[in-house]
């Protein structure tokens, strides 16, 4: 009885049956290139905006604050705009200080950002000028 050496498994590689490793060594498509940073660069003991962007970020809810209070006192149409408004300036904000300035204002891409801000304060606005006023009860 002669004992053989077990025959090596060929390399995953060289098998047809193989699955990729990873999907991107298959792709052919690039991957997507993200403006937002992926860690961020505040310290840990910091409670201030240090960007740009996070100072326009307080200034955004601050405007929007105002928008609220507005309403709360009766007229909703002047307090809808004031929330349109500054989601605009977010918009613009956004759209023009780079990613790694933006603060909080950098939650997806910035085109996607940017879409989306500008559609809440159009249909805001539009809304808060088209809607009819109602008789009092």
């Amino acid at each position: 009885m002669e004992l053989r050496e077990p025959e090596p498994e060929p390399e995953p590689e060289s098998r047809p049956d193989a699955e990729p490793e990873s999907l991107a060594e298959t792709s052919d498509l690039d991957a997507p290139v993200e403006d937002v940073p992926l860690e961020s660069a505040e310290p840990e003991g910091r409670r201030y905006p240090s960007t740009i962007g996070g100072a326009f970020y307080l200034l955004v809810i601050a405007i929007s604050g105002v928008g609220l209070v507005i309403v709360s006192h009766g007229s909703w149409r002047a307090g809808v705009k004031w929330i349109a408004a500054s989601l605009a300036l977010a918009a613009v904000v956004r759209l023009v200080i780079p990613a790694k300035q933006a603060g909080m204002l950098a939650v997806r891409r910035r085109s996607l950002d940017v879409a989306i801000l500008v559609f809440a304060a159009v249909a805001l606005w539009v809304l808060s000028t088209s809607i009819p006023n109602q008789p009092p009860l």
